[in-house]
């Protein structure tokens, strides 16, 4: 049976491979690795992950992969973190795209600790995964060009879902900001409260790392923009100002970089997420 959250890949060619060939890849890393695996976890979108005990009777997490642009370096970005902040990767099999990985437990999300708690523990781990990197992480600003290339076809091809305004907002920020950024970090792109589990070696540790090298101001756009600490202007606009300033960022540079890239994953060839497009406009006020 398919899980839920994979079901999308069905639409596809690539992804119809992928799944049909899931379930082997699945025996063959438990057979490498000597794993004994439980039920997957109930979320998946672009990986399946499992509970796995070692033989040695230690917890782990068996992941695998469909081969995706925006993660294609995790095992790299847990490498370079080492386990700082950072969950530990115990082995990789790039062949299957597979990763074991250390077990958060109990696993419970940040966004559970409220609002101001959790603030407070991502303003602790941020600057612990800022650590300088090249090769082989994309570029923000490649990235970014990435984000801007066909944006206004496609915002014109599903019937202009938002206003044009905003669209030039996002367009504008990745043109000013690309080049003007400052020292080069590694950042998780996609650093939500919900990829932040609390755990047993340290209190919180991040997951599912999506990997670019750009500034710092870049590295708080999930957290700012995610409705997992709230929604609203207020709340976007509170979590905008205590990250920048507890952290020393450039409030300005965050907010418009955090604009982009919601205008950007808004936007699909089946038309824009009203979620995504209600929290841009929040941005753009914020």
């Amino acid at each position: 049976m398919i899980h839920k959250g994979l079901r999308w890949l069905e639409d596809s060619e690539e992804g119809r491979e992928w799944l049909e060939r899931l379930p082997r890849l699945v025996e063959e890393c438990a057979f490498r690795w000597r794993l004994d695996l439980g039920e997957p976890f109930a979320y998946a979108f672009a990986s399946l992950a499992l509970p796995a005990t070692r033989a040695d009777g230690s917890s782990a997490v068996l992941k695998v992969q469909f081969p995706d642009r925006e993660s294609e370096h995790e095992a790299a970005a847990l490498l370079r973190w080492a386990g700082e902040g950072a969950i530990r990767l115990l082995a990789f099999d790039p062949r299957r795209h597979a990763l074991l990985l250390e077990r958060c437990e109990p696993g419970t999300p940040l966004s559970k600790a409220g609002p101001d708690a959790a603030l407070d523990a991502a303003i602790a781990l941020l600057p612990r995964l800022w650590k300088p990197a090249a090769a082989p992480f994309r570029s923000l600003a490649k990235e970014a060009a990435w984000w801007s290339k066909g944006l206004e076809r496609t915002w014109e091809a599903t019937g202009a879902p938002f206003e044009h305004s905003l669209l030039e907002a996002a367009l504008d920020a990745i043109s000013a900001l690309s080049g003007t950024q400052g020292e080069q970090v590694l950042v998780h792109q996609d650093l939500h409260a919900g990829n932040i589990l609390r755990a047993q070696r340290e209190p919180w540790l991040v997951i599912d790392p999506k990997p670019l090298v750009g500034e710092r101001e870049f590295s708080i756009v999930a957290l700012v923009r995610g409705r997992e600490l709230g929604s609203g202007l207020d709340q976007v606009r509170d979590r905008l100002d205590r990250l920048t300033g507890a952290l020393g960022l450039d409030r300005e540079r965050a907010r418009r970089w955090a604009l982009a890239q919601t205008v950007a994953w808004s936007l699909d060839d089946d038309g824009a997420d009203a979620d995504q497009v209600e929290c841009a406009r929040w941005l753009a006020e914020a």
